[in-house]
């Protein structure tokens, strides 16, 4: 029996329920992974209550309005001192505001609670989840202990998520994302649109995003929206995340002392200070991707730097140089073709191996791709063996 789209949601919060009551029960620490072939999602536990939830599309933004409901004084974006990659850079800014006195441990929790609601709500919107988990150190968050939700509190969190959900669903929304951003279309007459709700079309605000700035259920807005969308008038479009700011990040380093650097953050930065272990760049939307190449690359040797929107983390690349490019071919708002031609005609990247990552292997890509510049193709996802034989053939 196939579960109909108005139950997927239910029955994958439903699993995620009983999840979370066994990590609670058992008093453990790590993390559980949710993940499919578009998203990734990290629950972090800590003694069996859940301190912090990341993934999905537009964490940074995500942030931004959980902190302007409550601690809007709070300037966050700042040079933070030395932040460590083993935990999110969230948890660590927020034990950062509070021993400096910049905002309460109140207001530290709801932040989280914001946060982990919004994304049960995504995570119930997720097909065909896996889940995993990957245990960690008691104690590595330096956070008060009350800030970390209990197993009622999560209950509570759920609940409201599921609320939400239900009423996205009675609205005929379920086919739709909140991440979404509604755009002009460049046909339509903008004099349709009141002057006063012009703003909200320019590209810059997600559905979640207008709720916050009018004070309404993301519920409400879709669904004041949708009659424009019906005519034509607006687009329901994906959008970039926003950057987050340099700041600086403990470095591991083993036969040398570590140098702390400023560096900015894509998904995991790469310390300019490791000299020693070659860097392979992955430009890929897919956050399941790179965590599945990380965990094949990183225990063999090597650095990843993770870009998501290769024009964007351009500077990326030009910054750390990596040693060997793995290069999606299907980019959701770039052609692969085309950012491997721009590659090339970077004189720093001319002689940088490029690997393809597609699905399509046949004689009329693969002669595109060589007329392009591209050195291989690799299948996606790639086999553990596949990969590392590929990269050790390019890197010496």
């Amino acid at each position: 029996m196939i579960a109909s789209r108005a139950e997927l949601p239910q029955m994958i919060l439903t699993r995620l329920t009983e999840e979370l009551d066994k990590l609670s029960k058992h008093s453990t620490n790590g993390i559980l992974i949710f993940y499919n072939h578009t998203v990734l999602w990290n629950l972090h536990f800590n003694d069996g209550k859940l301190i912090y939830a990341t993934g999905g599309m537009h964490p940074v933004r995500r942030w931004n309005r959980a902190l302007k409901q409550h601690c809007p004084n709070w300037d966050w974006n700042f040079e933070s001192p030395e932040l460590s990659e083993n935990q999110p850079w969230e948890c660590q800014l927020l034990a950062q505001g509070i021993s400096r006195k910049q905002l309460s441990a109140i207001q530290a929790k709801l932040v989280i609670r914001t946060i982990v609601q919004e994304c049960f709500f995504e995570l119930g919107n997720s097909k065909d989840l896996k889940n995993d988990w990957k245990p960690t150190q008691k104690d590595i968050f330096h956070l008060p202990q009350l800030i970390a939700l209990s197993s009622w509190e999560i209950l509570s969190v759920l609940t409201k998520a599921t609320n939400t959900q239900k009423k996205w669903q009675a609205a005929g929304l379920d086919h739709l994302s909140p991440c979404l951003a509604p755009i002009l279309s460049p046909t339509a007459n903008p004099q349709v649109i009141p002057d006063s709700e012009k703003k909200y079309f320019n590209s810059n605000f997600t559905l979640w995003d207008m709720a916050i700035e009018q004070e309404k259920s993301v519920t409400e807005v879709a669904v004041s929206i949708m009659p424009w969308v019906d005519k034509g008038v607006l687009e329901l479009q994906k959008i970039p995340d926003l950057p987050l700011p340099t700041i600086k990040q403990v470095v591991a380093v083993t036969n040398s002392q570590s140098e702390n650097k400023p560096i900015t953050f894509v998904q995991e930065a790469v310390p300019k200070s490791v000299e020693k272990q070659p860097l392979i760049a992955c430009i890929d939307d897919s956050p399941v991707l790179a965590y599945t190449l990380r965990k094949i690359l990183i225990p063999a040797g090597y650095q990843m730097l993770s870009i998501p929107e290769p024009m964007r983390g351009f500077s990326q690349l030009i910054e750390y140089k990596p040693d060997l490019i793995l290069l999606d071919l299907l980019l959701p708002n770039a052609d692969g073709y085309s950012i491997c031609k721009f590659l090339r005609d970077t004189p720093i990247f001319r002689n940088t191996p490029i690997i393809f990552l597609t699905e399509r292997n046949n004689p009329v890509d693969r002669a595109h791709a060589m007329l392009v510049g591209a050195t291989e193709f690799l299948g996606k996802p790639p086999q553990p063996e596949d990969l590392l034989q590929i990269v050790q053939k390019y890197i010496r």
